[in-house]
C-alpha cells in the first residue's frame, strides 16, 4: 500500500510541478504574465533538481520515473498555454508548424496507451535535450519575445525525438524506464532478457 512515506525527495519535486499546474494557471487567467513567467521557471527548476537527487542518492525507481514524465507534461502543457495566452500573435500566426509537429506527439501518446496501458518514460537524452530548447524558448518568449531561430530548432528536436520514441516503443515489448537512446536500447539487457525468454517459450 502506497503511504506518504514510500515517496521519497525526488518524488516530491515532480510533485511540486504537478500541484503548481493550477496555480500557475490562475496566474494566466489573471493575465499575471510576469508572476507566471518565474514561478514557470521554478518549475523548469525543480526538474534539474529532482533528476539530479534521484541519480545522486541511487533513489531511481520506475513509479518516479513515471511521476517525474507526468510532471513534466503537465509543466510543458501549462508553458504552452502560458505561451499562447501572451504570445497569441506569434502563436497565431505558426500554428501550422506547431499542429504539424503535435500529429506525431500524438500518435506516440496514443501507440504508448495502446501498448503499455500508461505513457512512456524514456527520458532519452534526445528527450531531455529536446525539454531543455522547449523550456528555454517558452521562458524567453515570455521574459522577452519569441525567437524565430530557437523555434524552429525546438520544433526540429521535438520531431526527432518523437520519432525515437515511436522506435523504442516498438523495440520494447514491455513498459520499461530511463533508456537513453536507440543505441542504448539495443544492447539493453531489459530488451534481449525479453527476447530470449521468448524464444524459449
Amino acid at each position: 500500500m502506497l503511504t506518504f512515506k514510500n515517496y521519497n525527495i525526488a518524488d516530491w519535486f515532480s510533485f511540486y510541478r504537478l500541484l503548481a499546474a493550477p496555480f500557475l494557471l490562475a496566474l494566466i487567467w489573471f493575465g499575471h504574465r510576469e508572476w507566471f513567467s518565474w514561478f514557470l521557471l521554478i518549475s523548469y527548476c525543480t526538474d534539474a533538481v529532482d533528476g539530479f537527487l534521484a541519480r545522486r542518492l541511487n533513489i531511481s525507481s520506475p513509479r518516479g520515473s513515471q511521476l517525474d514524465s507526468l510532471g513534466d507534461q503537465v509543466t510543458l502543457i501549462v508553458g504552452l498555454i502560458g505561451l499562447y495566452s501572451f504570445e497569441t500573435i506569434f502563436i497565431t500566426k505558426h500554428l501550422w508548424i506547431i499542429i504539424i509537429a503535435f500529429i506525431p506527439y500524438l500518435a506516440q501518446m496514443l501507440l504508448a496507451y495502446y501498448k503499455y496501458a500508461k505513457a512512456t518514460a524514456f527520458h532519452t537524452y534526445l528527450a531531455k535535450l529536446s525539454a531543455i530548447v522547449q523550456s528555454i524558448f517558452i521562458l524567453t518568449s515570455l521574459f522577452f519575445a519569441p525567437d524565430l531561430t530557437l523555434f524552429y530548432v525546438m520544433i526540429g528536436l521535438g520531431v526527432l525525438e518523437t520519432a525515437e520514441e515511436i522506435i523504442l516503443i516498438f523495440l520494447y515489448d514491455r513498459w520499461v524506464s530511463d533508456v537513453k537512446g536507440i543505441y542504448h536500447a539495443l544492447k539493453d539487457k531489459r530488451r534481449t532478457g525479453l527476447k530470449k525468454h521468448k524464444d524459449k517459450l
